[in-house]
């Protein structure tokens, strides 16, 4: 038996009758927490460059998504699926975003790429290919992310449509990550003196820039639609 399959029976086990009460009593919901928790301390052994902190943080990372594959395996979610499941749907989803490492002679010449920039002009076209139902490119950005974190990713999906210039300058210019830190330590220092709240600040602007988003594609859409209409 293998070390991960030792894993799988040890967590199995846990939730079996005569294991842990605590771990049978556990649903996907009441997990988040402990999810968030291990992520972020994960983060922290990243950041902290610490080999066997590392080690263990990715442990306790790797035991959420155990859990919560044989908690599905129980038929939680309605259809049981268990890790192995998981693993085949991630190993589909990641062939199918590299068709310039594995695809066939065609894509390879279609989708050639040297560089990560030149993997990312296309990834948006794959990650269509896979969820052709997604009509928006903000669909499918986590909303819970952390305000900062969800700045950066809706500024991105707003470059992408045209909406604001990829690589412009902002307005204010900031020379390091150092320089960074310490703006953002005094514009939350400034909201405390005043008693805003920074978090629901930054997130308030961003749904306002993903307002803006959907009104540009509802514009590019219906300009498309006239387009259509008019070569009929």
């Amino acid at each position: 038996m293998s070390e991960l399959e030792d894993l799988l029976a040890t967590a199995h086990k846990l939730r079996a009758p005569g294991g842990c009460p605590w771990d049978a009593e556990q649903t996907h919901e009441s997990l988040v927490k402990y999810l968030l928790e291990e992520t972020y301390e994960l983060i922290d052994a990243i950041e902290s460059g610490k080999r066997e902190d590392i080690l263990e943080e990715l442990g306790d990372v790797l035991y959420q998504v155990v859990f919560h594959s044989d908690l599905a395996a129980s038929g939680s979610l309605g259809e049981p699926f268990d890790i192995q499941d998981v693993a085949a749907k991630m190993r589909d989803k990641m062939v199918s975003r590299h068709p310039h490492v594995f695809g066939d002679a065609e894509e390879l010449a279609k989708f050639a790429a040297s560089t990560g920039d030149e993997v990312m002009l296309n990834w948006d076209n794959h990650k269509k290919r896979e969820k052709p139902e997604r009509e928006s490119v903000l669909d499918g950005v986590a909303i819970a992310m952390p305000s900062l974190a969800l700045a950066d990713k809706v500024l991105g999906k707003a470059e992408k449509i045209g909406l604001l210039e990829a690589g412009a300058a902002g307005p204010i210019q900031v020379a390091d990550e150092e320089q960074l830190g310490g703006l953002l330590l005094a514009i939350v220092t400034s909201a405390r003196a005043n008693g805003l709240d920074s978090e629901r600040a930054l997130r308030s602007a961003v749904r306002d820039l993903m307002d803006d988003i959907r009104k540009v594609e509802v514009l590019e859409a219906s300009d498309a639609g006239v387009v259509g209409r008019e070569t009929d």
